[in-house]
Parts: structure tokens; sequence; C-alpha cells
């Protein structure tokens, strides 16, 4: 698999892992305080091949790729799963943990930034789907992410992002049905297993 856009990612490891996985030019970030000579880099990038910003689904892998978009204007992204960027022994994220077949799924479904963010969704609905404002809204905007491969974030963040790639309630709804049918199934399994081991 040939990518044509360069790939910004955040160190050598995971460019290694990348070259794994598909044949790609990376740009190294080398940290979350980007310079500015690297954000000219991936300007130029841009403007000659594109980019996709692919970065640790950690917070500084958030914050270097908001500082990405703040900057340059119609990046693509590329999301992992929290599970798939594991450690095996436990601890850190990264995509240098990544397996070359997530690492290649994750690049076939990018994201593209758009200048107008358009979305028929507000805070209101998310809280509808307590995605926001409620104890264990954090967990779901995490099965949320992965379930449209956005990656995992805050509820203000969340909003901007399902803006940002436009993405409509539509989407959302059919996303958190299916999580939420999961989940049932889940405490009813677990509820069965308990109900055996109590007889």
């Amino acid at each position: 698999m040939k990518i044509e856009e360069i790939i910004v990612v955040e160190g050598k490891d995971d460019t290694r892992r990348i070259k794994l996985a598909v044949e790609a030019d990376t740009i190294e970030t080398n940290g979350s305080a980007i310079n500015e000579e690297t954000l000219q880099l991936i300007a130029h990038a841009q403007a000659t091949r594109g980019v996709i910003v692919f970065t640790d689904p950690d917070f500084p892998g958030g914050k270097i790729r908001a500082t990405i978009v703040e900057r340059i204007p119609g990046v693509k992204h590329a999301f992992l799963r929290k599970d798939d960027a594991q450690s095996p022994k436990g601890g850190s994220l990264g995509i240098e943990h990544a397996s070359p077949e997530t690492i290649r799924e994750a690049l076939k479904n990018i994201y593209t930034q758009r200048q107008a963010e358009t979305s028929d969704i507000d805070r209101k609905f998310l809280d509808e789907w307590r995605l926001v404002g409620h104890a264990d809204s954090s967990r779901y905007r995490e099965l949320l992410g992965d379930a449209l491969g956005i990656g995992h974030t805050n509820g203000k963040q969340l909003l901007k992002r399902l803006r940002m790639f436009q993405l409509e309630k539509e989407a959302v709804n059919a996303a958190m049905t299916a999580i939420l049918k999961e989940l049932d199934e889940k405490d009813s399994l677990t509820a069965l297993r308990q109900e055996e081991e109590n007889k």
C-alpha cells in the first residue's frame, strides 16, 4: 500500500512502524512543542503532496494535531484506537506499538478537515446521547470516537471534530445505537455469568 500524502508522526519509532505497514514518507514533529521550522515543512508538504496527521491517541498527540490544524488548513487525519496503540508492557500509548494491519486500516479511513465547519450537531444533541455532562460521558466519547474513527476527545473537542469532519446526526445516531446495543448485550452476558456462578 503506497500513500501519496506525507504522514506527520511524532518520532522515529512511529516512522519505522509506518514503514513496516505502508510505503510512505513522513515528517516527525519530535515532541508536542512543534517548532516553526517543522510547521513550515508541514505547510510545504500540504501545498505539494498533501498531509495526513497521524499522532498518538493521547493528550500530547491531540495537542500536536490541534497546533497543525490551527496553522495549516485542509490537512487529512488518521486515528488509532487507544487499544490498538497500547504498549504490550502497558503504560505508554503510541503508533510504534500498533500492528501493521491496524495502521493500514487507519490510513484507509482518513478524514479531511474542511474549511467551513458544517454539521447539524449541537451540544444539546451530544447531551441527549450522554456524550457530555454525565459521569459516563468520557467512556461514551471514547466508544464513539473508536466507532467513527475520529479519536478520543473531551466534550468541547468532540463537537468541534464532528463539525470539522462534517459528520451529521445520522452517523452519530447509528454509531451510538450500535454501541448501546453492544453494551446491553455485554451487561446481559455478565449478569448471566454471575447468575451461573451463584448457583
